[in-house]
């Protein structure tokens, strides 16, 4: 392999550039050149690609975003743009794609796969919702940030004795807001794996309130609820002043913890070998405390058992 290109692809996470910086840092040591492709799968089907040198990746680890900068690209969902993202890699002499990003940003590196490109796919999302591995690159960071978010409200709700509703990110995943729970000590936690309907919610509420708690946080992931009909629905059911925090992308950024950095390094450095090695179609993870690989195209197909978090967090709530 004398030419690789790697692209951040769909929302960004914090420690993509520790991951990118482990992409070329590895790459130079096998002696193969690293072409950026900027703006993600867009970005490759339009060309848009610079070479990546090792003092381009000096002093990027510690910095949140990525600095190839990422999109979602509808072109490259159609056959004719996949088309062009693949004849683009063949004018540049490109030989192979290390893809970083989220469960549609690999389902395109397995399309590129399948279309004969030698690509290996990294997990970075804060959703942390690719069971395949523990963890994907930016989650930690992520949670640590929600959590700081938690407490400075936990301390104001403690102040006012106000209950406030906090929406998490997480997509269809709840990890987020179960990890955030029980590192927090959140009182309520509605995800989509164990979704509270607003009568339970209330009723939760109903018995910290008469055991004398009357500041309460209900933690939950977004796109469960409209939040202003479950905030109404709780101050008219329990005659009390309820607030409503969406965190949003305040999530998103900031400066990526050690072990994001970390395990960014690692799972870097192990695509690219897999590349040197001939390997295609796979994507890199962690299991376990160790480094793994799935084949793309089964990565969705995996499985994960979170019953005992969540025994764990209804055992320390009540």
């Amino acid at each position: 392999m004398k030419k690789l290109g790697v692209l951040t692809s769909g929302g960004d996470a914090p420690g993509m550039n520790a991951a990118i910086r482990a992409v070329v840092k590895a790459a130079h040591h096998y002696g193969a050149e690293v072409m950026g492709i900027q703006g993600g799968y867009q970005g490759l089907i339009d060309g848009a690609m610079y070479p990546l040198t090792l003092s381009d990746v000096e002093n990027i680890s510690n910095k949140g975003g990525t600095i190839l900068q990422t999109s979602r690209s509808l072109e490259f969902m159609e056959d004719t743009g996949r088309t062009s993202a693949v004849r683009t890699l063949r004018e540049c002499e490109i030989d192979a794609v290390v893809v970083i990003g989220g469960e549609g940003s690999l389902k395109g590196a397995q399309k590129l796969h399948q279309l004969g490109v030698k690509v290996a796919g990294i997990p970075g999302t804060i959703d942390n919702d690719m069971p395949y591995t523990d963890y994907s690159i930016g989650f930690d960071t992520t949670l640590n940030t929600v959590l700081d978010c938690i407490g400075k409200i936990k301390d104001t709700g403690f102040s006012h004795s106000k209950t406030t509703i906090v929406e998490v990110m997480g997509r269809y995943c709840g990890d987020l807001a179960l990890y955030s729970a029980l590192a927090g000590e959140g009182e309520i936690i509605s995800t989509p794996e164990r979704k509270l309907d607003f009568e339970t919610i209330c009723h939760q509420l109903q018995e910290r309130i008469s055991n004398g708690k009357k500041d309460n946080v209900v933690i939950i992931t977004e796109r469960m609820y409209d939040l202003p009909s479950l905030q109404q629905y709780i101050e008219e059911k329990l005659q009390i002043e309820v607030r409503t925090m969406i965190l949003g992308f305040i999530q998103r950024g900031g400066d990526p913890s050690a072990f994001d950095r970390v395990l960014a390094n690692k799972l870097g450095v192990k695509a690219v070998e897999l590349l040197i090695q001939g390997h295609s179609g796979q994507a890199v993870g962690m299991k376990e405390n160790k480094i793994i690989c799935k084949d793309l195209e089964t990565i969705d197909q995996a499985s994960i058992n979170k019953r005992d978090d969540y025994q764990l967090l209804e055992m320390l709530l009540h």
